[in-house]
């Protein structure tokens, strides 16, 4: 199984992005929020996470191999989320993913069903049953800044600031205010060493 190609971004069709690495092109589907983040690098280097699945229908005998290709890790995590809810599928959550990761899962965390269903083939009651079965799985992708969420960035710091917004939200603030205490303290990028170091950082901000 293919996880990750490199290579150089020959061309970007509306839906994908061929990649030529070694003796070889190579056609990756990606999402569009992905799609316009390649546009300033066509004939530069690229690196993209992939997903490997089987497009077609068996019963017919014809089944075509078929890349999904991901700027990072967390946004690979957030496509494998939304595919495992009955009745999306590769395939639609390919073409519903037009916005970015972080608003999608905001619209998750949120129950806001009327936001969900403006993606392109999530009407509302599949928006419900994403809502149902992944709202309390959105933390760390409704807290997701791109620049913090490179391959390989720091996954305890990712978890330290879920366990934040956890952790306010059992003291009884709203998901989107904990979010919001969470991202101002850590503006810029800072790091924090443990959960009691960021609330302490989220109480001086907010007594200063």
């Amino acid at each position: 199984m293919i996880t990750r190609i490199t290579g150089r971004l020959s061309q970007l069709t509306a839906d994908a992005a061929i990649v030529a690495a070694g003796a070889f092109e190579y056609e990756v589907h990606v999402p569009e929020f992905v799609r316009r983040h390649l546009q300033a690098s066509i004939n530069q280097e690229i690196s993209l996470l992939t997903i490997e699945y089987l497009d077609g229908n068996p019963a017919h005998g014809k089944l075509i191999p078929r890349m999904i290709g991901f700027m990072n890790a967390a946004e690979r995590e957030f496509f494998d989320a939304i595919c495992s809810v009955d009745g999306v599928g590769m395939k639609k959550a390919l073409r519903a993913m037009v916005r970015p990761v972080r608003d999608v899962a905001i619209a998750i965390e949120e129950q806001n069903v009327k936001e969900l269903s403006t993606l392109p083939g999530i009407g509302a009651a599949l928006a419900e049953r994403i809502i149902a079965k992944l709202r309390r799985k959105m933390t760390r992708f409704a807290l997701m800044v791109e620049r913090d969420f490179p391959a390989g960035s720091d996954e305890a710091n990712r978890g330290v600031i879920a366990d934040a917004h956890d952790a306010l939200v059992s003291l009884g603030h709203t998901p989107q205010d904990a979010r919001q205490k969470v991202e101002a303290a850590c503006a810029g990028g800072k790091k924090f060493k443990d959960l009691q170091d960021l609330l302490e950082a989220i109480y001086r901000r907010e007594h200063s």
